[in-house]
């Protein structure tokens, strides 16, 4: 009972750090709100008995992902300043999209039949994660870490002096 109290907790604040993610005004106050819904999805993932999701949405998630996007935030000009525009013009639009693509998940929810099914962990499941990790999906990562290299160096170029 207490679990299912701190998940919905949890949920709902992620949900409203989403909220303020996409509403917000100042770029920059946006993405420490995307802070706060990486930080919820962790949480959930550690509820959720996924510890290792959890820890790799930590390190992963806040650790890099959201370091790289506030220090490319902070480099770039006039991102910012008043000529950035804060709204866009389509938001009605978006609106109307989200809402119908929100009814639809909603009748999905309440049409499929959820089977649950009990499944035993492996005793190696680390072990084998982590030889995934370096096995088979090592060309993966490291596509990743050298995108974020070249989008790191590309907003330090944006914000030196010419």
């Amino acid at each position: 009972m207490v679990g299912q109290a701190l998940f919905l907790l949890f949920a709902l604040f992620t949900l409203l750090m989403a909220l303020g993610t996409v509403v917000a005004r100042n770029l920059f106050h946006a993405a420490l709100f995307l802070v706060g819904v990486f930080f919820g999805i962790a949480v959930l993932f550690i509820l959720l008995e996924a510890e290792f999701l959890g820890v790799a949405q930590i390190v992963i998630y806040i650790g890099a992902i959201a370091t790289l996007i506030v220090f490319a935030i902070m480099l770039s000009r006039n991102v910012m300043g008043k000529e950035a525009g804060a709204y866009n013009s389509q938001w009605r639009w978006a609106l109307a999209g989200v809402v119908f693509f929100f009814l639809i998940l909603s009748w999905l929810l309440v049409r499929m039949p959820f089977s649950l099914v009990q499944a035993q962990v492996p005793a190696d499941a680390i072990t084998q994660i982590g030889q995934g990790f370096v096995g088979h999906y090592v060309v993966p990562f490291e596509v990743a870490s050298v995108l974020l290299l070249v989008a790191l160096v590309g907003a330090i170029m944006l914000a030196r002096e010419r």
